[in-house]
Order: structure tokens, then sequence, then C-alpha cells
């Protein structure tokens, strides 16, 4: 009865120290994802700030201007830049291909030439 006894004692403080393990490191995983959080937390309110931008000052006599690019030369940009995908598209041509024999008729023909062998052992009369 005493080895039971001891027997038990052992299992009851090793399930004890298993899952006292087990509650350490889920605290810590926990831990871990909140500071993860945090982090995200604070780099994503950095980059929503936004940035301020000072815009050029005026002197005397001189004007700001934006650039535009003209609708003109935007086009032309356009059409040079689609002709070159088009040509890049143009060589890159797919490459044919054979269709590979289905699975049945090969299945089918091994099947004949067993039945055929078959047959064969048969007419001989080995079988």
């Amino acid at each position: 009865m005493g080895e039971f006894l001891e027997g038990l004692n052992i299992t009851v403080l090793g399930v004890t120290i298993v899952f006292l393990v087990l509650t350490i490191l889920a605290i810590i995983l926990y831990f871990v994802g909140w500071l993860e959080r945090r982090l995200i937390e604070r780099e994503t309110r950095a980059a929503a700030k936004p940035a301020v931008v000072e815009a050029p000052k005026k002197t005397e006599g001189e004007e700001v201007r934006e650039e535009k690019i003209p609708p003109r030369d935007l086009a032309i940009i356009t059409a040079a830049i689609l002709a070159y995908l088009a040509k890049k598209a143009e060589a890159l041509r797919p490459l044919p291909f054979k269709r590979k024999v289905s699975d049945v008729w090969r299945l089918y023909g091994l099947q004949t030439s067993m039945e055929e062998v078959e047959d064969f052992n048969y007419e001989i009369g080995k079988w």
C-alpha cells in the first residue's frame, strides 16, 4: 500500500509541475502578444501623423508653379509604354503542348492485354 501512495504522490507532483510550467508559458506568450500589440499601435500612430510639408516661400516677384504634364505628352508617354509592353508580351507567347492520353484508355489497354494473356494461357492449358 505504501508503494501505491508513493506512486500517487509522484504522479500528482508530476502533473502539478507540468501544468505549472504550461501556465507560466501561457502567461509569457500572453505578455509577448500584449507587447507586440503595443509596439504595432505605436508604429501606426507614428505613421498616421501627417508629415508636415512646408510650402516653398514666395519671394517678391516670384511665383510658385505646379508643373503639370500636358495631355498630349501624357498620351505619347502612355502609348510608348503600351507599345513596349505589347512587344514584350509578344516575345512571351505560349508554347504548344500535347494533350495527355486519358488514363481510361491506358487502363483499357492494360486490361485488354491481360485478357489476351489469360486467353492464351487457357488455350495452352497452363493456368
